[in-house]
């Protein structure tokens, strides 16, 4: 993630940094330049919590964030016997994990521009001059390890290997623009004070894609597509961002009509912050940010034109005069990090419980879709028939065949977000619809098990599956904790 101190700063790691003085001005839907200190007077929204944060440097309420009590219920964590800000994830979290995985890689596979995936390394040696340089753009966050006498950094994005592979391909203008992506374990030695579960951790998970296009006007080409696709993501989710678009007083002077097509996107006013001429690697690095329920500004994803690299690594393509050029290349994280896509949609429950609702998750990532209570044993064989022919059809199910009452199972199934729970008595033995208790609505409905299917089928179209990766009979389970 880009994450640029409000006061941007030039840092080498293990020296003093050197502090650059920068320009906060608001850009209005009308094309309008505006001083941030009139947003003091406008009504509140998100993006005046953002402008009084980071432009203006208020202080904005605090407290603790409702979303770690849902962390704890599915078995997000803290890892203790490792080192600080590195996590660890439960049966459920593992599968909320998985899901969003694949789903990251869906997204960078469905802008319109072809994508390869690739893997490499985490460890990279300081001594090879691109990596030094590119390391020393990114600070004093750096996991260093000396080993060998050698000294190696733990990579903080996949630029480096990305990097490192495509510099060896033999690339043609015909072929630009395309892709690269990973899913790249990263690490941040980010201060332990401020450290937030699935927010600010020293492990995280970047589905980091890179674009590389021919020179900067394809770049903001693709740009268009990338901002158009991290718009409707978080919107999937019923949320907006409010961003910072980071660049130079040049680059946006030379470029207003590409800005305002990207603000167009937005339908709302964002916050410039010139910096200066010929410091950073890239002309435009954009934070998109979320208003958390505690009111906060939170950046979950990214992207920056980068115009530096290409020479920095050695990549080149050949263009239609047979000449070698450096590709402008799009960095970007469609949705975040895998944590911070994880912290957008707890807190997007959080934000809903305050409102009276009952906190969930969006369907496809529910770990269990539908849960079968059978009110006895008797009704166990019937439980596992209709179990069965859900899993048929991608659907998560298990069985709550425990001998406790049936208020208590409906209950355990409320305080797990269970979206879908299927009550099977005596009456229901044999019969081909059931009372069926859905989140957040009132009194049972009946269902057949075609129309549960279909209902289901519908909310989690186009989103990945995986199979339930715990016992289906809650009675076969080792002892979890809910809260």
């Amino acid at each position: 993630m880009a994450e640029l101190s409000r006061s941007i700063t030039i840092e080498k790691a293990k020296e003093k940094s050197q502090v650059i003085p920068t320009k906060y001005m608001i850009l209005e839907t009308d094309g309008k330049l505006t001083e941030p200190e009139e947003y003091l007077s406008r009504p509140d929204s998100e993006f005046k919590s953002l402008v009084l944060k980071e432009a203006l440097r208020k202080e904005l309420p605090g407290g603790t964030p409702r979303y770690l009590e849902y962390c704890r219920k599915f078995g997000i964590e803290w890892e203790p016997y490792s080192d600080v800000g590195h996590m660890r994830y439960g049966p459920e979290g593992t599968l909320l994990f998985d899901l969003i995985s694949e789903y990251a890689w869906l997204q960078a596979d469905s802008i319109g521009i072809p994508v390869v995936r690739v893997r490499g390394t985490n460890m990279f040696n300081l001594s090879i001059k691109p990596v030094r340089e590119h390391a020393k753009l990114f600070g004093d966050r750096l996991y260093e390890i000396d080993l060998d006498e050698k000294q190696f950094v733990l990579r903080y994005a996949a630029c480096h290997q990305q990097f490192a592979m495509v510099k060896d391909w033999s690339l043609s203008y015909k072929q630009l623009p395309f892709g690269t992506f990973e899913l790249a374990d990263s690490y941040r030695l980010e201060q332990s004070g401020e450290l937030l579960l699935c927010f600010r951790v020293r492990k995280l998970h970047m589905p980091d894609l890179h674009i590389y296009c021919r020179d900067v006007s394809e770049a903001e080409e693709a740009s268009r597509k990338v901002h158009e696709k991290i718009y409707s993501e978080i919107r999937r989710l019923g949320r907006e961002y409010v961003s910072i678009y980071n660049t130079t007083k040049e680059f946006f002077e030379q470029n207003r009509e590409f800005f305002m097509d990207l603000v167009k996107v937005e339908q709302k006013p964002i916050l410039l912050n010139f910096v200066p001429e010929d410091i950073f690697y890239w002309v435009l690095n954009v934070e998109y940010t979320i208003i958390d329920d505690l009111n906060r500004p939170r950046e979950i994803a990214t992207f920056q034109i980068d115009v530096g690299n290409a020479k920095r690594f050695g990549i080149t393509y050949t263009d239609s005069e047979g000449q070698r050029k450096f590709p402008a290349i799009i960095h970007t994280a469609l949705i975040g990090t895998i944590e911070r896509y994880l912290f957008t949609v707890l807190d997007s429950a959080a934000k809903a419980e305050g409102k009276g609702e009952k906190p969930s998750f969006p369907a496809w990532l529910s770990p269990v879709q539908i849960r079968i209570v059978p009110v006895t044993s008797n009704q166990l064989g019937d439980a596992n028939r209709i179990a069965d022919e859900l899993e048929k059809n991608g659907i998560r199910v298990d069985i709550d065949d425990r001998e406790e009452t049936l208020q208590k199972k409906i209950r355990e199934a409320e305080v797990s977000w269970v979206p879908y729970v299927v009550v099977i008595g005596q009456r229901e033995s044999g019969a081909k619809a059931f009372p069926v208790r859905v989140r957040g609505e009132g009194l049972p409905k009946s269902m057949t098990i075609d129309a549960l299917t279909i209902e289901i089928k519908h909310l989690t179209q186009g989103f990945p599956s995986i199979p339930l990766p715990i016992p289906r009979l809650l009675g076969k389970r080792p002892g979890y904790r809910r809260n």
